[in-house]
């Protein structure tokens, strides 16, 4: 299958322009869609881990966790996750210094034996190699946002001292402002005054993200969006994450979708896309690439998965679904 260029940051297949007139509804992904989350969470991912193996395994010589090997777990499906994402690369780390291996090198062997079972996959591929039962034991993820070390430490770096106080009603250890202040968002009222036009109250969200963490980047953005239909991960029990499709058929069946656009940026996106026409529910995917450090080849990644629809960005939706 292949995407033609339809204009610039306009990826189509061309079975799909008719299929899109019946769409009535559309559901987004937040992080990479909504939100530029390069210089909030990809960051933060990158200061966890640092903070971890310096502090609980003493290694001070860590790698920079980059966009590449962020975009590199998250193409095997199974860490849509920040936190995961984090856990997985500490793991990788660790085992690469034990045995004594390029870091670099290392962590993208981990990467090409990860699947979307996520911190599973890394952790049957690690154990068969050498003995990580100490960092696993120290940081005994997952578990809970209030209880468990790594999320408490990742959230006190991503929230910063007082949204993170306010939200889990705990002091943090860190002084430093937190990086959600870095969250670029994407999506404007003059977009959504477009789609509002078509889709009226149609326009809903499932994110792997909280919600109040949404509203506080978003602020009174967020109400444009239907929220008794939307579904905020972080705030649901750990077996609805991505890409479980319940969230999403969920938000579907209670906006009376007939057909609704899934728009996310990741392969856990897709596959939750996917899992939900299995379910019944006539979903197209759309993906974003444009918050990718390399389009190009999240473009060729979802070409490749057979994805019909990539777009650069939301603010093309007007434009493909001839709103213009």
């Amino acid at each position: 299958m292949m995407l033609t260029k339809k204009q610039s940051g306009i990826y189509m297949d061309d079975s799909i322009s008719d299929n899109l007139i019946s769409v009535d509804g559309i559901i987004f992904d937040c992080d990479g869609v909504l939100i530029d989350i390069t210089k909030s969470y990809d960051l933060t991912i990158d200061k966890t881990v640092k903070y971890v193996l310096e502090n609980f395994s003493q290694i001070t010589d860590s790698i920079e966790i980059n966009s590449k090997i962020i975009d590199g777990f998250k193409s095997s499906g199974g860490f849509n996750d920040e936190v995961d994402l984090t856990y997985a690369s500490i793991l990788s780390l660790v085992a690469a210094k034990k045995l004594d291996k390029s870091q670099h090198e290392f962590i993208f062997d981990v990467i090409s034996n990860a699947d979307s079972s996520g911190i599973s996959s890394v952790e049957k591929y690690l154990e068969k190699l050498v003995d990580i039962s100490d960092i696993k034991n120290k940081l005994s993820y997952p578990g809970t946002h209030h209880d468990n070390l790594l999320y408490k430490i990742f959230d006190q770096i991503f929230y910063g001292p007082e949204l993170y106080s306010k939200l889990f009603k705990h002091k943090s250890q860190f002084s430093e402002p937190g990086l959600i202040e870095n969250d670029i968002i994407i999506v404007n009222n003059f977009l959504i005054e477009k789609l509002e036009k078509r889709f009226s109250s149609k326009l809903s969200i499932v994110s792997g993200r909280g919600k109040e963490s949404i509203r506080y980047s978003l602020k009174s953005l967020l109400d444009k969006f239907d929220l008794k239909n939307s579904a905020f991960l972080e705030d649901e029990p750990r077996e609805l994450a991505k890409p479980n499709p319940e969230s999403l058929v969920r938000s579907i069946n209670g906006m009376n979708c007939n057909h609704c656009i899934y728009v996310g940026d990741s392969m856990e996106d897709f596959i939750m896309a996917k899992k939900a026409i299995e379910q019944g529910c006539k979903t197209t995917f759309c993906g974003i690439i444009g918050t990718s450090k390399n389009p190009q080849e999240k473009l060729e990644l979802f070409q490749h998965n057979g994805a019909k629809l990539v777009l650069e960005s939301i603010n093309l939706l007007p434009k493909v679904l001839n709103l213009e």
